[in-house]
């Protein structure tokens, strides 16, 4: 089990131009645990965390990958136990029940990106699958660099097994045929995707 760290009990007031206008908003910092409210739902505003869960034998299990501008919070899931983990340093507003309804367009995007990665999960071979996580990542949290399409996010080799359902040495591996081929640098601890048109056999 995964054990939330601690974090202030006082939510912090926007008072700037900020588009959560006067939501009152949080900070965390990387590897916090969100805590587990039913009666809002957070609005990512700078940051990116990834939803997730375990199983009896405490493997976890990633749900899902989320970044600014998008909702979530335990009132979206039925999955028990489940858990908001930050990736990174971490702003969010909260959003009461009675404003939900105003973030329809939020909610649909929600589910489209939960089904968009299941079907990632779900391709074979894995290194296609791990090729198109890649470029769902850098869909997400890219951006343009002179090299390719860089992934702004540091998302481990473990953190990426857990994901697509292999295991960390097959995603090295993969990493490393990918670079190899090309079609994939390193920058750091980040990865730059060379090509958004990779075959994988």
């Amino acid at each position: 089990m995964m054990n939330s760290t601690n974090h202030s009990q006082n939510p912090l007031q926007s008072n700037n131009s900020s588009p959560s206008g006067q939501l009152p908003q949080r900070l965390f910092t990387r590897r916090e645990i969100i805590p587990a409210r039913n009666d809002v739902l957070w609005r990512i505003e700078r940051g990116a965390v990834r939803t997730l869960t375990w199983s009896e034998d405490g493997t976890f299990i990633t749900l899902g990958y989320w970044g600014a501008g998008d909702l979530i919070g335990y009132p979206l899931s039925n999955v028990k136990p489940y858990q908001i983990e930050c990736l990174t340093s971490v702003e969010v507003s909260a959003i009461p029940p009675h404003l939900w309804s105003q973030d329809v367009h939020a909610l649909f995007s929600h589910i489209q990106q939960a089904e968009e990665l299941l079907s990632i999960i779900h391709r074979k071979p894995i290194s296609l699958r791990l090729w198109q996580f890649l470029g769902w990542l850098s869909g997400k949290f890219g951006r343009d660099v002179e090299q390719g399409k860089l992934i702004d996010l540091n998302v481990t080799h473990q953190e990426m097994a857990e994901v697509l359902n292999t295991t960390r040495v097959t995603v090295t591996r993969l990493l490393q045929q990918f670079e190899e081929e090309g079609t994939l640098l390193r920058h750091k601890r980040r990865v730059i995707l060379r090509s958004s048109e990779k075959e994988c056999k």
